[in-house]
């Protein structure tokens, strides 16, 4: 009889040990992320003669025109796509549309 229990209590320390493991025992402490880091984009600041030419040709057959669509699509700083716009607007190419504190909208003539 002696052996059973020796079986059963064997067992029973598995039991035990399947159980810690289970329960992860000690949890390491959270550590805070660094958050996601944008890579600086490396616009322009002032116009060169082929992506001038590009904006006076490509910019008033937009839908939609903003500082920063333009300063997206042709790697240009935002000061500069403002200014851009508002000349083009004293020219005629584009129509303001709206204005807010911070955002100005145009759309093609």
């Amino acid at each position: 009889m002696p052996k059973k229990e020796a079986g059963k209590s064997k067992q029973i320390q598995a039991a035990k040990s399947a159980a810690k493991k289970k329960s992860g025992g000690k949890a390491k402490k959270k550590k805070w992320s660094k958050g996601k880091v944008r890579d600086k984009l490396n616009n322009q600041i002032l116009f060169d003669k082929p992506t001038y030419n590009k904006f006076l040709k490509e910019v008033p057959k937009y839908k939609l025109i903003t500082p920063a669509i333009v300063s997206d699509r042709l790697k240009i700083n935002g000061s500069l796509a403002r200014a851009a716009l508002r000349e083009l607007e004293d020219k005629g190419a584009i129509k303001q549309v709206s204005h807010h504190n911070s955002i100005v909208i145009y759309v093609k003539a």
